[in-house]
């Protein structure tokens, strides 16, 4: 991934008028046309923006549509009855169609403006935008974007693409530039290196290299972002379909460390056999969600914090503490560490616990450990967990085609097979269900009342 120094050229406004661009009416959403008819209908400005524009330029179908207007949220609101108003923050409009929710964005100004009523509405802290409602023209809400080629507008006036950054070169060349100085727009807003990070793996992009020089000495500052936000992150990254290619941009570029503190210590011992589950586990994921199956964030982050919390554990037996205590406390100890930074919710750590727990007891079997394991509700978690941790030993693979064919075996068939298996202590002992524990007040990693919020009008 070595590149030369990037420049960055001056971008002017560029116009690509109907044949000159491929994006089709037929490709865009009958609610999106709607709220953009509508919109222009009563005499506003209305644009079709950010990452739906890139996509349909680019040939993929966009997951969701932004609209950018210069009408205000509540002449929007005034359009459209199934519209509500969100965010103090960042002010938006959405209008619902049933499932789909069309957000519309009045265009953002670059000056301290001021609001309706006269009153400045913007509130930066160290850099930072902890609110912004200032109203401006097209041209300044292009410059307020984050990435050049989510600084593409489609003008439903004349089907026309507006590219007011040099948007359309970087999607030819494929690569991902800020718009402005990078230092300054990450400080302002530290999630923007996940972006980059997220987007690049998307698009298959490379992140150009003065987009990318300050993560060394920034990527700290993630640290102060939301946990719920940086949850909300990781799910985009992981469980959007292309979660190794996040994985793979992340490390590459040191964010790992910052995002999964917990994950990245533990690859950097330099354990073949967790890069292959983690590896494993994000290939696994990337097929699902391809094949349009369910995905689960409880899988994943088991997977991600799995390392650690089989080295804690190890640690904790080697200095004398019982295994099954041992286990335990590693397990709550890493939950912790990582919910501090990126929140967990408890449904979640609690699936990912039995999980982990059923590791000890796929050891067990016996007759009865294997038709109680069997019937367990998390069995089939555990068991692709297990499918996954094969490098660790010859003995955890063979574990996993054992209960493989377990499995596969006809149920008359597989109990006479069982009927020889000896019951021992230890096989009673291991198939006993873990010990209710009390539920620990103030545990970080709770669901957060309120998820965090990405400055209005950054594409996706």
């Amino acid at each position: 991934m070595n590149h030369s120094q990037d420049r960055e050229p001056t971008p002017q406004l560029r116009i690509y008028s109907r044949d000159e661009h491929a994006i089709s009416r037929k490709h865009i959403s009958g609610p999106a046309l709607k709220v953009l008819y509508r919109l222009n209908e009563a005499g506003h400005t209305a644009c079709l923006v950010g990452g739906a524009v890139r996509d349909l330029l680019l040939g993929i179908a966009p997951k969701d549509y932004d609209v950018a207007t210069d009408a205000t949220p509540e002449e929007v609101k005034r359009l459209f009855r199934n519209c509500r108003l969100i965010g103090r923050r960042f002010r938006l409009a959405h209008v619902v169609f049933g499932r789909e929710i069309i957000e519309v964005a009045t265009f953002r100004g670059t000056g301290a403006g001021a609001d309706d009523d006269g009153a400045v509405d913007r509130h930066i802290v160290d850099g930072r935008i902890l609110r912004d409602n200032v109203w401006g023209s097209i041209e300044e809400d292009a410059l307020r974007r984050d990435f050049r080629v989510n600084a593409l507008y489609y003008d439903i006036s004349d089907f026309s693409v507006r590219d007011y950054a040099g948007g359309v070169e970087d999607l030819h060349d494929r690569v991902l530039r800020l718009i402005g100085d990078p230092e300054q727009r990450y400080r302002e807003d530290p999630v923007r290196m996940l972006r980059a990070a997220r987007l690049a793996a998307k698009l298959d992009f490379r992140i150009a290299d003065e987009t990318a020089a300050p993560f060394a000495h920034l990527g700290p500052l993630l640290a102060e972002a939301a946990p719920a936000r940086l949850f909300d992150e990781s799910l985009k990254m992981f469980l959007s379909g292309h979660g190794l290619a996040s994985m793979r941009v992340l490390r590459y570029h040191g964010l790992l460390q910052h995002l999964f503190p917990v994950t990245a210590r533990a690859l950097a011992r330099d354990d073949d056999a967790l890069e292959a589950l983690v590896d494993g586990g994000l290939i696994s994921t990337d097929r699902r969600v391809a094949e349009g199956k369910s995905v689960t964030p409880a899988f994943l982050f088991a997977v991600l914090l799995w390392g650690e919390v089989r080295h804690a554990a190890a640690e904790l037996v080697a200095a004398g503490e019982d295994e099954p205590s041992a286990w335990e406390r590693a397990a709550a100890r890493t939950v912790a560490e990582q919910a501090a930074r990126v929140s967990i919710p408890r449904r979640f750590v609690y699936t990912m616990e039995e999980i982990w727990a059923l590791q000890r007891r796929v050891v067990d079997r016996s007759r009865k450990g294997t038709l109680r394991l069997l019937a367990h509700p998390r069995f089939r978690a555990a068991y692709d967990f297990l499918l996954l941790r094969a490098a660790e030993s010859p003995e955890v693979a063979e574990l996993g085609q054992w209960w493989t064919e377990a499995q596969e075996l006809p149920h008359d068939e597989l109990a006479e097979r069982l009927q020889a298996m000896p019951e021992s202590p230890q096989a009673e002992q291991a198939i006993s269900p873990p010990r209710k524990r009390r539920r620990r007040r103030g545990r970080r990693g709770g669901r957060a009342r309120h998820a965090g919020e990405r400055p209005a009008g950054e594409g996706e």
